[in-house]
């Protein structure tokens, strides 16, 4: 069983089809087909439904996916085991929420390539469902993902807490106006793709508030997402903080909500067992050192 069709496995069952696991994986559509079909053959089964939606896994794919993933934080944690010789440098890849990154990381970041310049650290953004999927795989040293997760593999710390908003466009004054003056059915949630922790809340939240059919509308940029709710597209949830330091936030109105439906923890996960790169140890304990400032 080759390592490399395990990793093929698990990039199509994250991302969900042929197309999207080869751009993550930068090769050609064929290639990801191929290996696909090789790991089917090796072990006798099917490992995928295909569908018009995409593929989705078979009972032999979901038992199989676990180890593929152990395997591939193995192989990548071998490889950084050997090269760590106790002095923080070399390759650290860091995953986060977008809202989180374009906030409260840039004081962290910085802060840290000051302390250890030889480490090249890479920052990729994500759903905080495709971020823990990235951390178990080892395809990510370590995440910023909203809580709570409950995993055995995974070692959470709390980084900081936010408080999250509604966000309407300026002519909504207030939540009871938005709420009088929209359809029955409510207002369009303007969302990040499916696996983000504050779409699954403002989705709770709309049920909540009588409107479970109102219409989704998928957006991928933060500053899409803010301009097109002054723009009077729809709502959407995001952290006060983000909302407040945006360029954009004269156009929009900031609607307060309950305790239970505001408040979310961010925390820093990474796997519990495995071996832990001195790059790694030292941005956690500048993660530590620095709890004070992120979490104002």
């Amino acid at each position: 069983m080759e390592l490399s069709d395990l990793n093929t496995f698990a990039a199509v069952a994250r991302t969900g089809g042929i197309t999207r696991a080869a751009e993550e994986l930068n090769t050609v559509q064929s290639n990801v087909t191929q290996r696909v079909k090789a790991l089917e053959a090796e072990i006798g089964t099917p490992l995928f439904e295909r569908h018009s939606r995409g593929m989705t896994l078979t009972g032999a794919g979901r038992r199989l996916l676990p180890y593929a993933q152990k395997m591939a934080a193995l192989s990548r944690e071998a490889v950084l085991a050997a090269r760590d010789d106790g002095e923080p440098k070399g390759p650290l890849a860091i995953g986060s929420m977008e809202t989180t990154a374009a906030v409260r990381l840039p004081p962290l970041l910085a802060d840290f390539h000051r302390r250890f310049p030889a480490v090249r650290l890479s920052l990729r953004t994500a759903p905080t469902a495709d971020l823990v999927a990235g951390v178990l795989e080892g395809a990510l040293d370590g995440a910023f993902v909203a809580g709570p997760i409950a995993h055995d593999d995974l070692a959470a710390t709390s980084a900081f807490r936010e408080e999250l908003v509604l966000v309407s466009a300026r002519r909504w004054a207030s939540l009871a106006e938005l709420r009088a003056g929209t359809p029955e059915s409510g207002p369009t949630a303007l969302v990040f793709r499916t696996g983000c922790t504050y779409r699954q809340r403002l989705e709770q939240i709309f049920v909540e508030f009588g409107w479970p059919s109102a219409a989704r509308f998928e957006l991928g940029t933060l500053d899409g997402m803010i301009g097109c709710v002054a723009a009077d597209m729809g709502v959407t949830l995001l952290p006060r903080a983000v909302v407040e330091r945006s360029a954009m936030n004269g156009t929009v109105s900031i609607h307060t909500l309950s305790p239970s439906q505001a408040r979310v923890e961010t925390l820093f996960i990474q796997r519990r067992a495995g071996h832990q790169t001195s790059a790694l140890c030292s941005f956690a304990a500048c993660l530590k050192t620095d709890e004070d400032v992120i979490a104002a």
